[in-house]
């Protein structure tokens, strides 16, 4: 195993013997409720009558104290585990520009000294290194007389059996300078920068021609840095392989293009940017050239569990028991088998137990959980337990990019149109690459946000620094990207003298028109529809008298109203999910996922997804399920980098898929996790529930009373636990069920989903159904109890029949350049007061407008269009972080320093929004959970702007920075 790839492991694991498992935590004991895996969600005090949840389907554990997070558990909370519980801390270096030269634990004296001191040499006796260090870093610990990669980077990991040694100890070593000692002074030694990218668009003259020249049609250029500056392709060079950027797309959850590009396209790319160039540059009088420069401050994510892990190493049984806060468990529990199988230990399993969290993007392919994989092994045998204070979670989590971003947008003046944007984006991303350059390609990519570009050139540039890493955040990247846009489209209305929502009606991007990558958007773009709503919104009409009656009647205060309106992608452009529905002869329904509960009610909509199409919600649901023994499919797991003709070749096989499972994040689970889910139930009411209520209706002389009438598939209807069609004898969920079962029908369906942005299909043979061609590309069924030996024989996959598709159609390899085709839109209204004696920005109300498509449970959208819009206020006016020295990575910085906004702060009593409706029940879910957050940002710099007559183009906006522009 010394030489396998985190990527190839799950190919792997089997022979070597190594199982990977995945599970919820179980209750504590004396805990009251029920944990999610058992809840039982036809309870009459869960839905109403109708079939509408009351609450979420984890509301009573939550109220009652049984929500279990990882955090709340020790040793002996757990079955199996021993009761003594062991704890650790780490020791970080609080300087990135001088040697280690080692620990001083003398401050500790004898009675706090450590039962086990870990250092960066006892890792590499025993073979311990980091999984992937092209995204994790390349060391857990400092080796002696090297310089740390970052502020805060961890030197030493210190064991005890006791909590409260090991917390005194910790208390003792807190802000002591004198136990890191530091060497020679060296400068910086973060790793090499992390990538650049370009994006260069010219249409054919109008939206519908084909373009000139796009990255989906052509190429993505990138470049390579020579010291800090990127040096991009000479206009006839022909790019080659790229130092690190095959690593950067392979972790990317979002990764751009092939790792080598033609060269006659890079430098078609390069002679487009450079016409571009020259056009902004001789644009005349008749244009409007609007160059600005924005600046996006790095914050922390401050969700309320900071990340921790308990891991027992089993030596006898050579198993990794771990109970860990992530938002990616499949992906850690390769990571952890990785670790520990290239190192002295053996491993037989991995046993990971996830509990809910919540992370904005901060829990997701995090480091830290491996320094919990890493503490477990040193604790002979005993459980260890490594949790984050909140000084710690300052000093280590993962933190928000910070972005320099250079714009210049050229505008017609006559007709208000949009010639061209040019963008220029920097972006910081700390002293680990983590998912820096996915995050700064998608920032760039999500530049235009709502509008029509014709000619476009966005680049970025994401550097390495000795900052505390940042990574996967909500609205990743495009918070930062998208707030600057609609801060300049704003201001070159105000120039232009035209109202800035009629000018974003003018450049609108509308159905059918392509994006800056030269991707057609999917389903309906329903952008001008909240335009209008927000043009005929009080707040809007009335600001112009509003502001005069309101400084008024308040002297010295200053009244604006902001406008901003955002779209944002959801999904990465390699979802892949796995959901399975059954169905027993008594008419129960069980739904296995493998999406995790982090906050957003994706278990609720999820059961509630199963119910709208069988009628019933699931009697049974199990989430954040890993082991699938039905699906038996291998994968290289690299679905941004694989060549199309290496695809070509491993698609023949029908156990191959280009990705497994997806982590919860990107705004994914509704609509990505929830197509299998759909599908799943979909396919058990073609291959079950549609013939077996037939049978039914077919009893009787002559055929029954099916044979008089004339009904199809599409007429049948489930609702309550009942099966209709065509006015035909209405039946009971629980009498077909029994029919299917008795005819040995298919009564369970897995599928496992694969999106590019596009959905891969795949031809399958289904005995008892024909051949069927689905948005899947894996299949798996179970038959009922009266189906014979034959069918039972094939069902060799953990008790389920693998059934080999026939065919497969994967999106192509070239559609990653698109970028993103999947998109939903928000819109806010601002409301502020600015006190012109203090400089303090009182937010007084705002509005927002969003379309989420079909809306599965109408309370969870309405808890993210509340909570969505508090953490952007807190951006727009309140939380930064200095990067380097100063900055958090020191271990100083907690809640007493950090601002975080409040109810007083985000207008809690006062806000208000609205949500398109549907255009039919057809719509599906769009995935809302990131976009909520952005357009408040740069509606509240608007309405400042209106308020003062000042423009600010450095977020947060403070009382100093206003007070010094008054």
């Amino acid at each position: 195993m010394a030489g396998i790839s985190r990527r190839r492991f799950l190919a792997s694991s089997a022979a070597a013997g190594v199982v990977l498992k995945v599970s919820f935590l179980t209750p504590m004991p004396g805990a009251r409720g029920q944990l999610l895996e058992n809840f039982v969600p036809t309870s009459a005090a869960w839905l109403t009558p109708e079939g509408k949840p009351r609450y979420r389907l984890d509301a009573l554990a939550k109220v009652t104290g049984a929500k279990a997070f990882s955090r709340d558990f020790r040793a002996r909370d757990m079955a199996g585990w021993p009761d003594a519980q062991s704890h650790a801390f780490l020791i970080r270096a609080t300087k990135a520009d001088h040697a280690f030269d080692g620990i001083d634990l003398s401050v500790l004296g004898a009675d706090l000294k450590p039962d086990r001191v870990v250092l960066h040499e006892d890792l590499q006796a025993d073979r311990i290194t980091v999984p992937e260090p092209d995204f994790y870093g390349d060391w857990f610990l400092v080796p002696q007389g090297q310089t740390p990669r970052l502020l805060g980077q961890p030197v030493a990991l210190l064991i005890y059996k006791d909590f409260a040694r090991c917390d005194a100890a910790k208390r003792l070593i807190r802000f002591n300078p004198n136990v890191v000692r530091y060497g020679k002074q060296t400068g910086y030694n973060y790793p090499r920068h992390y990538g650049a990218a370009r994006f260069v668009r010219i249409d054919g003259g109008s939206p519908d021609a084909d373009d000139v020249y796009s990255p989906y049609k052509d190429a993505v250029i990138f470049g390579k840095f020579s010291g800090d500056n990127v040096v991009w392709p000479a206009v006839k060079g022909i790019a080659g392989p790229r130092r690190g950027l095959a690593a950067a797309n392979r972790r990317s959850r979002r990764g751009q293009a092939q790792a080598v590009l033609a060269g006659d396209a890079v430098s078609r790319g390069m002679q487009a940017a450079a016409r571009i160039a020259q056009e902004t540059a001789d644009a005349g009088d008749d244009a409007l050239v609007l160059t600005r420069r924005y600046f996006s401050q790095s914050i922390d994510p401050s969700a309320m569990e900071a990340d921790n892990g308990n891991v027992w190493y089993d030596p006898s049984s050579k198993v990794l028991h771990m109970i860990v806060a992530t938002q990616s468990p499949h992906d850690l529990a390769q990571s952890a088998a990785q670790i520990v199988s290239r190192s002295t230990y053996q491993l037989k399993q991995v046993d990971l137990k996830v509990g809910y969290t919540v992370g904005y993007g901060s829990k997701d392919h995090h480091v830290f959980p491996l320094f919990c994989v890493v503490a477990g092994l040193y604790g002979d045998g005993r459980p260890v337990r490594l949790a984050n204070d909140r000084f710690e979670q300052f000093q280590m989590g993962l933190k928000r990019h910070a972005f320099w971003m250079d714009k210049t947008l050229v505008v017609d003046r006559a007709s208000g149109k949009f010639r061209a944007l040019t963008g220029q984006y920097r972006a910081d991303g700390g002293g680990r690459p983590n998912y820096s350059f996915s995050v700064g390609t998608v920032g760039t990519t999500g530049a235009q946000s709502i509008y029509y570009l014709p000619k476009s050139d966005l680049s970025v540039a994401v550097f390495a620094s000795p900052a505390v890493e940042a990574g996967s955040m909500r609205g990743y990247g495009t918070l930062q990207t998208m707030s600057a846009m609609e801060m300049l489209v704003d201001e070159a209305a105000e120039l232009l003298g035209i109202d800035p929502i009629e000018l974003r009606l003018r450049n609108l991007l509308r159905s059918g028109m392509k994006n800056t990558q030269g991707a057609i958007p999917g389903a309906a773009v329903r952008n001008e529809e909240i335009l209008l709503k927000a043009k005929a919104h009080p707040l809007w009409e009335k600001r112009q008298a509003n502001k005069v009656s309101f400084e008024a009647a308040n002297p010295g205060k200053k009244y604006g109203v902001g406008y901003a309106h955002v779209q944002k992608d959801y999904g990465d452009g390699a979802d892949a999910a796995i959901a399975s529905v059954e169905i027993d002869p008594k008419g129960r329904v069980t739904l296995r996922q493998a999406v995790h509960e982090i906050g957003t009610g994706a278990t609720t909509s999820q059961a509630l997804m199963v119910g709208d199409i069988l009628g019933r919600v699931p009697d049974e649901t199990e989430y954040a399920v890993l082991r699938w023994p039905q699906m038996p499919l291998r994968s290289t797991d690299q679905p941004y980098t694989t060549s199309q003709a290496e695809e070509d070749r491993n698609k023949k096989d029908p156990y191959w898929t280009p990705h497994f499972i997806a982590p919860t994040s990107a705004s994914n689970s509704s609509y990505f996790f929830g197509h299998a889910t759909r599908e799943a139930a979909r396919a058990l009411v073609d291959f079950a529930i549609w013939p077996a209520a037939k049978s039914l209706w077919s009893r009787g002389f002559g055929g029954g009373p099916l044979a008089s009438s004339a009904v199809n598939r599409g007429q049948l209807r489930l609702a309550g636990g009942q099966v209709n069609a065509g006015g035909l004898p209405t039946l009971t969920l629980d009498q077909v069920a029994a029919e299917a079962h008795r005819l040995g029908l298919v009564t369970g369906v897995t599928v496992h989903t694969f999106n590019r942005w596009q959905w891969a299909e795949a031809v399958f043979d289904v005995p008892e159904a024909g051949r069927v061609r689905l948005p899947i590309d894996a299949l798996a069924v179970r038959y009922g109890q009266g189906a014979p030996a034959k069918l039972k024989a094939q069902m060799t996959s953990g008790g389920w029949h693998f059934v080999k598709r026939s065919a497969v159609f994967y999106p192509p390899v070239q559609r990653n350049n698109a970028s993103v085709t999947y998109y939903a839109p928000a819109a806010a209204l601002a409301e502020v007061a600015v006190d012109t004696a203090t400089g303090e920005v009182r937010l007084l109300s705002h509005h927002m407008i969003i379309e989420c498509g079909r809306q599965i449970v109408p309370e969870l959208v309405s808890g993210q269009l509340q909570g969505g819009p508090a953490m952007g206020i807190g951006h727009a006016l309140k939380e930064s972080l200095p990067l380097y020295e100063g900055g958090p990575g020191e271990g100083t910085w907690n809640w007493n320093r950090y601002q975080l906004p409040r109810a007083k702060d985000v207008a809690v009593w006062t806000q208000t929004g609205e949500v398109l409706p549907p255009l039919s029940d057809t719509d599906p879910p769009k995935g809302i959970a990131e976009v909520v957050m952005i357009p408040i940002v740069p509606a509240i710099a608007n309405a400042v702007a209106h308020a003062i007559g000042e423009r600010f183009y450095e977020l947060p906006i403070t009382p100093d920075k206003v007070l010094k522009a008054l």
